[in-house]
């Protein structure tokens, strides 16, 4: 259970917090943060989560295991806040927002840059009579299960850290906070009555203070809880990627289906080619684009669609180019559905794992690097690349992906590949020190170079290569030509299995 606003007013009431010390700062688990405080001549323990399910604020009778890790929030709190004083520790209204305000010490040099000397105020002298002063944090913990957050804010109410980054709430460094906007319950007397009536506190087993009853309620189970909430964050996000690639199979399924008569195409065009076929008679009604034609296949009399405005061998090419189309678009599509294959059987293993996990930190971390925490992660390069026995080949895909490589991702010892006398994709096989290119890779980039251009449609042709350093822009051409210089020559046949097994590889919209 998380707290209601009327049982975190009890808890505070109960710990009187205002006027400790912070000593320490601890943080055994992603979502958790614990301060040992001081105060009276007295040590006491708070706890303060933000895990989905449990948020919550209590004491703590004992230290809890500690996390090896250091961690980026814990770290910041413990270099703002350690040694500060609580000035303040209230809940705004019934929001289920818990507001500290942190004094601590800091001279002039360490002065954080920018601060309203309206909030830094004269504290004790220091040797050569200076005074010490004092700069105010605040620091909000966000009690709403399954949007708790905690942030450390300065004097002119700027997010200096969050435990838990959320770009599109706002809630990063830099931002302004905007944790007090628009809280109903804050000036809305209607608002606050109904909440009264609506909530009280709830009865815990056992005896002591409310905040004891609930340390021991969350003694055993508290980590569990915390598990739970993120493996169905994992599941949920699970179930939306596998339902995405469940539909990407079965449109390459289909597709596949559609390019699997490309001999049938091949067949219709020798059929033609044989002349032995007639046009349709007007008075029984047929369509001028239908013939027929005795299939000998098939051994059977059938109707083939043409285009009457052509001739015979000009209907026959049509169906062969159809035909070669349909068994080069059949092996690109089968790499497709293999591809699509692999990432669903990488998604379960993805789930089993998180599942087998015990920490919450560790799932989380995890969630974190997938993207549901941290903005999208920036792209490599701009194209499709991949790495092969140890080596890092680009494919530019435009005029804009081959002129970004030249400009930002290839230096001149880098290998240079194009197709001869046909457009298509500039291939880069990126240089290794002390390192000369293999051929076998120098063969690679050029099937490469051949499968993403005209050339393809053959399925051979002459590739030219040399080093980026002797490509010459075209002074005012379009954006990414060059014109090469002592560049050499291989010759090339499609391998489809070469082809196939690089394109499993491949990184970037392939």
């Amino acid at each position: 259970m998380s707290l209601n606003y009327k049982e975190i007013n009890l808890v505070l009431s109960e710990l009187s917090i205002e006027g400790s010390k912070i000593q320490k700062v601890l943080q055994p688990t992603y979502d958790t943060i614990i301060f040992e405080l001081f105060k009276d001549g007295i040590k006491k323990l708070l706890l303060l989560s933000v895990a989905s399910g449990a948020c919550r604020i209590h004491g703590l009778s004992s230290y809890p295991a500690k996390n090896e890790r250091p961690l980026r929030f814990m770290e910041c709190l413990r270099s703002r806040l350690r040694g500060g004083k609580i000035e303040e520790a209230v809940q705004l209204g019934a929001e289920r927002i818990i507001r500290l305000k942190i004094s601590t010490y800091a001279d002039q040099e360490s002065l954080p840059h920018g601060h309203n000397e309206a909030t830094i105020m004269e504290g004790p002298l220091q040797p050569d009579h200076s005074p010490i002063q004092v700069v105010v944090y605040t620091l909000y913990i966000r009690l709403w299960s399954g949007a708790g957050n905690m942030l450390l804010v300065d004097d002119r109410n700027e997010i200096i850290d969050v435990l838990l980054r959320k770009p599109e709430k706002g809630e990063i460094s830099g931002s302004p906070s905007r944790i007090e906007i628009n809280l109903k319950s804050l000036s809305d007397p209607e608002v606050l009555r109904s909440l009264e009536r609506k909530y009280s506190a709830r009865e815990l087993p056992g005896t002591g203070s409310y905040s004891e009853r609930i340390e021991r309620h969350y003694a055993n189970d508290a980590g569990e809880l915390s598990r739970d909430a993120l493996l169905q964050t994992a599941r949920e996000r699970y179930e939306r990627q596998m339902l995405s690639l469940r539909l990407r199979e079965k449109e390459q399924e289909l597709r596949m289906s559609e390019f699997a008569h490309g001999d049938r195409f091949r067949q219709i065009g020798d059929i033609l080619m044989a002349g032995e076929h007639r046009k349709p008679d007007p008075a029984a009604g047929t369509a001028p684009s239908l013939i027929e034609a005795f299939d000998f296949f098939e051994n059977k009399t059938i109707a083939i669609q043409i285009e009457p405005a052509l001739g015979t061998i000009e209907n026959a090419r049509k169906y062969y180019e159809k035909s070669k189309k349909a068994i080069t678009g059949l092996d690109d599509i089968r790499n497709e559905l293999e591809k699509t294959r692999n990432q669903m059987r990488q998604l379960d293993e993805w789930l089993e794992a998180l599942t087998r996990e015990k920490v919450p930190f560790a799932i989380a971390k995890a969630l974190e690097k997938a993207g549901t925490v941290r903005e999208t992660a920036r792209r490599t390069f701009p194209c499709i690349w991949l790495e092969h026995q140890g080596w890092t080949i680009l494919i530019g895909r435009s005029a804009k992906e081959n002129d970004e490589l030249l400009r930002h991702h290839v230096k001149g010892s880098d290998l240079w590949l194009h197709a001869r006398d046909y457009s298509g994709s500039y291939v880069f096989v990126r240089a290794r020190k002390g390192s000369t290119f293999p051929l076998d890779i120098m063969l690679d980039a050029a099937n490469l170079a051949i499968y993403y251009s005209k050339a393809r449609k053959n399925m051979e042709g002459d590739v030219y290569h040399t080093f980026v350093k002797y490509l010459r822009r075209v002074k005012d051409g379009p954006k990414g030509l060059v014109i090469p210089t002592l560049e050499k020559n291989l010759y090339v046949k499609l391998d489809e299995a070469r082809i196939k097994e690089l394109l499993l590889s491949s990184k970037g919209n392939s």
